[in-house]
């Protein structure tokens, strides 16, 4: 048996990990309205100015600013309204001297007008003319053409994750398609002989497998593609055998169990039997989580998870979440959410190790607290009853109740 736990911080295991680990570069076109969370694969540039023409900021008046000049409500400027111009209409219509032409937010102003009277500032004179209680500059409530966005400019550099807002601005431009990367794709085996599908009643003796659906949900959330290859019995070469078919179809592979101290725990050797330089650690100083397994096979990295789903799931957010962000290639990865909060009781903790302590939040008053969800980590409730994960640092003997603490939010 392998050297085991000799150990290394979480931040270090990554460290380890990271110079191994390339950016997807297979690039693929689609539709602008589906690209929600894609990474963008190629500079976008404007292929027009937007808007297109100069534009009315809100209801009002067309005008020649000059007209205005001087205007007040004790002598204000008599302007005739030669035109009606419609939102979503354009007009021939010139403005002479001392003419007006209705105008609407969003539309369209008309010829030789260069600035906008908000209807608030005008009053009948009769039923063709205005009077302008206030002057105008020239491009005021006006926008101008190309005022958001000039034709050739660069909206997005390789590496932008796609937002809702992205979506509207490339749309707004008649861009209805953007070359993004392919999606990580993360092939999952469960291991185990006690383990049965979901939709099995299992015998004495035997579970079903969550672990599989947790974690895919999970390479999901991320926005890589999960690829469930099944599960495997506790012998070599059905371990093998799926690792093998994982690493061929996928840029990334988990195994969920299969890294403890267990002479029918062989995740290590199967690890090695798949590629340079095979694994590189195993065993992280942390609670729960301890038994994991990093390797790589070839550029791909793979992943031992301990079979109990706390913490399984601690560690993916440690380890493979930051490694499908750098398989993305974006260039601004999200970060985990966090509030400040509380704490209503002591963790107790051993100093050299990272803890990761699930806790619930409520309001009192206005303060949020955050109460310690305590739990063996093979409970899944632990997790399900809980709001997100206090994190006792390494060099700390615990955390003690009235300290305010930083919860990381699922």
């Amino acid at each position: 048996m392998p050297e085991f736990f000799n150990v290394r911080s979480p931040s270090q295991a990554f460290d380890d990990l990271r110079p191994h680990i390339s950016a997807i570069t297979e690039c693929e076109l689609m539709p602008t309205t589906s690209s929600l969370g894609r990474v963008i694969a190629d500079e976008i540039r404007s292929p027009e100015d937007l808007p297109s023409f100069p534009k009315s900021s809100m209801d009002g008046f067309s005008v020649r600013a000059r007209d205005t000049f001087g205007a007040s409500e004790s002598l204000p400027a008599l302007l005739e309204v030669v035109a009606d111009i419609p939102t979503g209409s354009s007009s021939d219509v010139e403005l002479s001297v001392a003419e007006a032409a209705v105008a609407y937010t969003g539309g369209m102003l008309a010829g030789n007008a260069d600035a906008i009277v908000m209807i608030e500032r005008t009053q009948p004179a009769d039923e063709t003319s205005i009077e302008v209680l206030r002057p105008v500059a020239p491009g005021e409530n006006v926008v101008h053409a190309g005022e958001d966005v000039r034709a050739g400019d660069a909206l997005f550099d390789p590496g932008h994750t796609v937002r809702p807002q992205d979506i509207g601005g490339l749309l707004a431009l008649g861009i209805t398609e953007i070359p993004v990367l392919r999606k990580p794709r993360v092939a999952i085996v469960s291991t185990g002989d006690e383990l049965v599908p979901p939709e099995d009643r299992p015998p004495p003796g035997n579970i079903r497998d969550i672990n599989t659906y947790t974690i895919a949900a999970r390479v999901a959330q991320c926005g890589a593609e999960p690829v469930i290859i099944g599960l495997a019995p506790d012998e070599y070469e059905p371990q093998l055998q799926a690792a093998r078919d994982g690493i061929r179809t996928a840029d990334a592979l988990i195994f969920s169990a299969g890294s403890s101290l267990s002479t029918r725990d062989m995740t290590a050797d199967v690890f090695n039997q798949l590629g340079e330089p095979g694994v590189l650690l195993h065993g992280i100083s942390i609670k729960p989580g301890k038994p994991t397994i990093v390797a790589v096979a070839d550029g791909k990295p793979l992943f031992g998870l301990p079979g109990n789903p706390v913490s399984a799931l601690v560690v993916f957010d440690l380890l493979v979440v930051p490694t499908i962000h750098l398989l993305s290639g974006t260039d601004n990865p999200p970060t985990a959410n966090t509030l400040n909060a509380i704490l209503t009781a002591d963790i107790p903790s051993e100093s050299g190790r990272e803890d990761y302590v699930p806790v619930t939040l409520s309001d009192s008053g206005g303060t949020l607290h955050s109460t310690p969800v305590f739990g063996k980590s093979n409970l899944i409730y632990t997790l399900v009853n809980s709001d997100g994960l206090i994190q006792v640092p390494a060099d700390s003997g615990g955390l003690y109740a009235g300290e305010e603490v930083s919860v990381r939010l699922y």
